[in-house]
């Protein structure tokens, strides 16, 4: 009996100590409360952040954020000078594809010079035009007595435009003085561009012809023009010259009549 009461004691004291453990972790399990404020803290800034980036996000598409930027220049956002240098190297490779080299390719624009004249008689015969070089430029290109003269070897775009017009009214031709009206009934205007060649002892050799047969009346405004161009390979000292047909009606404005070359590479 002695040891089932010592026993029966050590089972009371077991189970004392096995309340008394249990009661020791209850402050354990109380902290975990104090966890779930900083938990939805958490999630709560978290998606403030997400909507925020959101809108301005959305905001920058819509370009609102670029006004703003133009607003407070000296205030200039992060995000603008991580996009600057971006943009700085799309200019950069826009500047070089239009760029040229510091000499420049060689070229030359000559307008029709003014005051020229042509005589009436024999205007079938065709007839070198002048151009004005103080107006136009030649750049690495010569100029001299209508011809233009090529400094540098190489593949050329030549073009030449020239207008002919035509008006005459009733009381001048009324009042001519034993001379006899010009016939404009049949007129041909036809422009030549030619090539002399240095190495064929300027060899004068035709690059373009265009033109047409007009027929115009003596009492109204007419006009003609006609246009031409052509890539060919020059040599250094070739010249370049334009005759045309009835120079008498060539038309003297810069704009309708001019003549120049362009040098595309070598």
């Amino acid at each position: 009996m002695a040891a089932t009461h010592s026993d029966y004691r050590g089972y009371l004291r077991n189970t004392v100590d096995i309340e008394a453990g249990q009661h020791r972790f209850h402050p354990v399990q109380s902290s975990e409360p104090t966890y779930r404020p900083l938990l939805f803290g958490t999630l709560a800034v978290m998606g403030l952040l997400q909507v925020a980036s959101s809108v301005a996000i959305l905001l920058h598409l819509t370009g609102y954020l670029q006004e703003v930027d133009l607003s407070t220049a000296p205030h200039r956002p992060i995000e603008e000078v991580q996009t600057e240098p971006v943009l700085n190297a799309l200019r950069d490779t826009r500047r070089r594809r239009c760029k040229t080299p510091k000499e420049g390719l060689a070229s030359a624009h000559l307008p029709v010079k003014v005051p020229q004249e042509y005589s009436k008689k024999g205007e079938q015969k065709a007839i070198t035009i002048d151009w004005n070089e103080m107006h136009g430029h030649c750049h690495k290109m010569g100029y001299q007595k209508g011809k233009l003269q090529v400094m540098e070897s190489g593949f050329y775009y030549i073009y030449a435009k020239t207008c002919f017009r035509y008006y005459e009214p009733l009381e001048d031709s009324s009042s001519q003085a034993g001379g006899t009206p010009v016939d404009v009934s049949n007129t041909q205007l036809i422009q030549y561009v030619y090539r002399e060649i240095i190495k064929q002892n300027g060899k004068s050799v035709l690059l373009m012809k265009t033109g047409s047969t007009m027929r115009w009346n003596n009492t109204s405004y007419n006009m003609y023009c006609a246009q031409q161009g052509l890539g060919v390979r020059l040599d250094e000292g070739d010249t370049l010259y334009v005759n045309v047909s009835n120079a008498w009606m060539l038309d003297l404005e810069g704009e309708g009549t001019y003549f120049g070359a362009i040098k595309l590479g070598n």
